[in-house]
């Protein structure tokens, strides 16, 4: 079994289980909140959780196609925007792309962890880099409103891979 860090998922960690315990958070979390999880929505969230590597919208579209589901651009950007309002899923600003909320329960300022040689993406919540953001903006008269850290590198799994 490969191990891996603590926010990059192993390789062979059971991705089933990881979408529905997803999933339910979802379903919990809109319940609460007196949110509709339709079924559009609830779908585009399960294909976003197919894989730890960001996706885009189109990309969407094209699986939703593929399932024979007459959607068009504006009805996944709605979805998207949805589970963006609930906390369900985070956008990549650079890539332009969509990835699950691995806390969607809790408050937080997430930085993330881009593989640039698989394409993973892991979600990261350091208290430390968020509070070092806001002193910074604070120091220079400026107020944060929306913060998205994104960090390319290497994940430990293909580090290994290419000292193999």
């Amino acid at each position: 079994m490969t191990v891996a860090s603590p926010v990059f998922p192993a390789l062979t960690h059971d991705h089933d289980g990881c979408v529905r315990a997803a999933l339910d958070a979802a379903e919990q979390r809109c319940g609460r909140r007196g949110a509709r999880l339709t079924t559009l929505r609830r779908r585009v969230l399960e294909l976003v959780w197919n894989s730890h590597e960001p996706v885009g919208a189109y990309a969407l579209l094209d699986a939703l196609k593929a399932e024979g589901q007459a959607s068009a651009p504006p009805t996944v950007y709605r979805a998207l925007e949805f589970l963006l309002e609930q906390g369900l899923v985070h956008r990549l600003e650079r890539l332009n792309a969509f990835v699950g909320c691995a806390r969607p329960e809790e408050a937080h300022a997430a930085q993330f962890l881009i593989c640039t040689t698989c394409g993973r993406v892991a979600e990261l919540d350091d208290p430390a880099i968020d509070a070092a953001l806001q002193v910074g903006a604070e120091r220079l008269g400026f107020t944060v409103t929306h913060q998205t850290v994104e960090v390319e590198g290497c994940c430990p799994d293909c580090q290994r891979a290419l000292l193999s």
